[in-house]
């Protein structure tokens, strides 16, 4: 299996929801990783660059067209392009992830996406809320009573989560991965969440 980590940025994509995931598949609290287990790669619908929320522009590495058929995981990152007509070409890479028993990621508007598409019908999930999930999903979201009021939920290996549970998000998904060990996961998570103050008093 291959060792490469897939973000899926649509045009208006929210940056800081990668952040976490991201940093921690690539460096350690010491400095950049000589042998990551993971290499982080970015896919968006052409391999020119795709425009964030904030003004940022990041070059892709795989456009929707040279998608490999090979990763560890698929990561769909919030934004306001899940709601435009470019999102709906996602829809066969999150399938053939799903039947291929790849990992899924999807935060915020990612989630939403999924029950659009009836891709939460059998797993625990969470999102930006119940109400936006039946909003998006329509009469395809059948799986309400597998919604979870929690800021990240992982289930049969996808990960949801909601627009403000970036770290939640991303420590859900490096257990799955086994980016680390659970204790490393674990302190990673902690000292992203309390604060260098909290944990080291002076």
């Amino acid at each position: 299996m291959s060792n490469e980590i897939l973000y899926i940025l649509l045009p208006d994509y929210a940056a800081h929801e990668a952040v976490y995931l991201t940093e921690a598949i690539a460096s350690d609290e010491f400095a950049m990783k000589e042998n990551p287990k993971y290499v982080n790669r970015v896919v968006a619908p052409t391999l020119e660059p795709v425009r964030s929320i904030g003004g940022f522009r990041t070059m892709p590495d795989y456009s929707f067209d040279t998608i490999p058929d090979d990763y560890a995981a698929v990561v769909l990152i919030g934004g306001y392009g899940w709601s435009t007509p470019v999102a709906e070409r996602v829809v066969s890479i999150v399938r053939h992830a799903v039947e291929s028993g790849h990992i899924v990621g999807a935060i915020c508007n990612g989630a939403s996406f999924l029950a659009k598409h009836g891709f939460l019908n059998s797993v625990r999930h969470t999102g930006n809320g119940l109400e936006q999930l039946k909003l998006w999903g329509g009469d395809n979201y059948v799986n309400a009573d597998g919604y979870i009021h929690a800021q990240a939920v992982s289930d049969r290996k996808i990960v949801t989560a909601n627009g403000s549970a970036t770290l939640e998000f991303a420590r859900e998904l490096l257990q799955l991965l086994e980016n680390d060990t659970p204790e490393r996961i674990e302190m990673y998570y902690q000292f992203n969440k309390q604060g260098l103050c909290a944990l080291l008093p002076g």
